[in-house]
C-alpha cells in the first residue's frame, strides 16, 4: 500500500445518531477506520452495536449524521454494490442459508452479496471460492452442504465468502458465539492469522467477550447506551476504568500474553 493512501479511511462516521418512535438508540457515533487498523467494537448488550451495524451496511436509516465508506458517502452512491466490498460475518446470514447449498456454492454467492446462490457459479468463480476455502483452512469442506457443517465450519465458510469479492473491510459480528472453548480458540487463531497477512482486509470485530480480542486488534470502540465510551488506540482504551462504565459494573480487566480477562468485582447498576 502506497504512503499517500495511508490516511484516506476506510471507514468515517460523523455524528450519527438513529431514533425510533422517540427512543434513542444511538447519539452523535463518531468513528474513523484507516488502513492498518483492525478494530473491536466492545459493548454490553443493548449498547447498539447491532444498530451500529445495520446502519454501516445499509440496513438501517440514520436520523443525522454521515456515513463514508472506501471514499463512498451513504445517500450519494449505491450502497448496494458497496456492501459487496464490505465483508460480513454475522449469525443473521447462518440462519438465512439453505441447508442443501454445497459450502463451495456459498462462498461462491459472496462475490454477488447473493444468498441461496442461483445456477451454477462459473468456472472461474468456483476457482477462487476453492482458493479461499484453502485459505480459510476449511478445502475438505467445498462438497459439504451447509446443514451438516459445525459452528466453527461454518463461520470458516462465511469468512471465505466474505472475501469473495476482494473487501476492504471485513466485519465479524460476535463470530464466536455458539462455539465451544476448543472451537473458540482455534477460531480465535484463524482470525489473528488472517489480520497478519500483508493482503488482510481492515477487520472489525463486534463482541462483548474481552476474551476474544487477539494481539492483532490495535483499536477499540467502547459503546454504552447507544454513545461512544471511549475510543482510540487499544493500549489507551482497554483497561478497567473504561470497561466498569461500559458494563455499569466493577471490572478488572487481566492481560497475559496479548490475551485479556475482565474480573468482576462487585454488584452491577443494571437491571437484570
Amino acid at each position: 500500500m502506497q504512503a499517500a493512501h495511508l490516511d484516506v479511511p476506510i471507514l468515517d462516521i460523523a455524528g450519527l445518531s438513529i431514533t425510533r418512535s422517540g427512543t434513542v438508540i444511538l447519539s452523535d457515533i463518531a468513528w474513523r477506520v484507516l488502513p492498518g487498523q483492525h478494530w473491536v467494537i466492545l459493548g454490553a448488550n443493548g449498547s447498539g452495536k447491532t444498530s451500529l451495524l445495520a446502519a454501516l451496511t445499509g440496513y438501517l436509516m440514520p436520523t443525522a449524521g454521515e456515513i463514508s465508506a472506501l471514499g463512498q458517502r451513504y445517500g450519494e452512491t449505491d450502497w448496494r454494490e458497496l456492501r459487496t466490498r464490505i465483508g460480513l460475518v454475522s449469525s443473521s446470514l447462518r440462519q438465512l442459508m439453505n441447508d442443501s447449498e454445497p459450502a463451495l456454492f456459498t462462498v461462491a454467492g459472496g462475490k454477488y452479496a447473493m444468498i441461496d446462490f442461483w445456477g451454477e457459479p462459473s468456472r472461474a468463480d468456483q476457482r477462487r471460492a476453492r482458493s479461499l476455502l484453502e485459505l480459510v483452512e476449511a478445502s475438505h469442506l467445498a462438497d459439504r452442504e451447509w446443514g451438516v457443517l459445525s459452528q466453527g465450519e461454518r463461520q470458516r465458510v462465511l469468512i471465505a465468502r466474505a472475501l469473495m469479492s476482494r473487501p476492504r473491510l471485513l466485519i465479524l459480528d460476535e463470530p464466536c458465539a455458539g462455539l465451544d472453548p476448543a472451537a473458540r480458540e482455534h477460531f480465535l487463531q484463524f482470525v489473528d492469522n488472517l489480520a497478519r497477512r500483508p493482503d488482510s482486509p481492515a477487520l472489525v470485530l463486534v463482541t462483548h467477550h474481552v476474551e476474544e480480542i487477539t494481539p492483532v486488534f490495535t483499536h477499540a470502540l467502547l459503546l454504552a447506551a447507544g454513545r461512544v465510551s471511549a475510543t482510540g488506540p487499544r493500549k489507551q482504551v482497554l483497561n478497567s476504568a473504561n470497561l466498569t462504565r461500559v458494563f455499569a459494573c466493577p471490572v478488572r480487566l487481566h492481560g497475559h500474553q496479548g490475551r485479556l480477562r475482565l474480573e468482576v468485582t462487585g454488584r452491577s447498576d443494571r437491571a437484570m
